[in-house]
């Protein structure tokens, strides 16, 4: 899931490398915490959100297949 996220977020920033992404697990509940350059903040979340959810969505359809909860926070 990490590796998903950290995809989509390069592809949509201007600075790729300032993206990093850390996974924490708790239990059966994963929690993937997005950091981005403050000024690509904007493109990753969209707007009204659309980009956030589109990734939230991405990522919670592959996390079916594994059969655990994640959730996506960007921070």
């Amino acid at each position: 899931m990490k590796d998903l996220v950290e995809v989509i977020a390069k592809a949509l920033v201007d600075n790729p490398s300032e993206v990093v992404v850390t996974e924490k697990k708790e239990g059966r509940n994963i929690v993937i915490e997005l950091h981005v350059a403050p000024s690509d903040m904007g493109k990753v979340i969209g707007r009204q959100g659309r980009i956030a959810k589109a990734i939230r969505a991405v990522v919670k359809a592959a996390s079916t297949r594994e059969n655990v909860k994640v959730d996506v926070e960007i921070v």
